[in-house]
């Protein structure tokens, strides 16, 4: 089964050698943000307004997707009207990074160490298995934002949630921001993209930012 928005990501983050996460906050908005996403491409769940409705309940077939349907489905139940995207991502984010871990690790891409700070504090890691999936997906991103091909739906959300994530490092290392921008801003725009694809991408970009900019604040302050 293809690798997740989500997934991709994560691979991105995780340091292929140490296993630790790199802008491991935002990171972690970016990954829950891409599961969303996803479900969005994959016609199970709408986004409009910033707030989400599960369309449809039948399963993707790939445990990661599914399992955050159910619960997202479970969640949404309970309230009076649809959930915002935000309040979903801040709720969810940490245990969306744990479970698409375990799904890399179940797939074979990354394998678990444990290891302890100072002798004392037990910590995991997840270095790099396989390198074929990320190898994949930098290309992809190399090719759209580089050399100027067209993306398709997935490589444009993925590129959205990057740039809203403020990644540029992760997915360009060594390359300045503002080389990226322009063009990971014009891609997020999503004018190539049908009306429900750019609707859903520019919600969940709006998200995004949303989550960061007060997680920011939050740290600084």
């Amino acid at each position: 089964m293809p690798v997740t928005l989500g997934e991709e990501i994560m691979l991105l983050s995780l340091d292929d050698e140490s296993g630790a996460a790199k802008n491991r906050q935002a990171a972690g908005w970016a990954v829950a943000g891409g599961i969303v996403l996803e479900l969005v491409l994959a016609g199970r769940l709408s986004v409009d307004g910033g707030r989400f409705t599960v369309t449809d309940r039948t399963p993707t077939g790939t445990g990661l997707l599914d399992e955050r349907l159910g619960l997202m489905d479970a969640w949404a139940a309970r309230k009076s009207k649809p959930p915002k995207v935000t309040d979903w991502l801040t709720r969810d984010h940490d245990r969306a990074v744990g479970a698409t871990i375990e799904s890399l690790r179940a797939r074979g891409l990354v394998h678990e160490e444990r290891q302890k700070v100072l002798g004392l504090f037990p910590v995991r890691r997840y270095p790099e298995a396989d390198g074929a999936a990320e190898r994949e997906v930098r290309e992809r991103l190399d090719s759209v934002v580089l050399r100027g091909v067209d993306p398709d739906d997935r490589t444009a959300g993925l590129i959205a949630l990057i740039h809203a994530a403020k990644l540029h490092g992760l997915a360009f290392p060594g390359r300045p921001a503002r080389e990226m921008k322009p063009r990971m801003e014009k891609i997020a725009d999503g004018q190539w993209a049908g009306d429900d694809v750019r609707r859903a991408i520019r919600d969940m970009q709006a998200a995004m930012v949303a989550v960061t900019v007060a997680t920011t604040v939050v740290v600084t302050g």
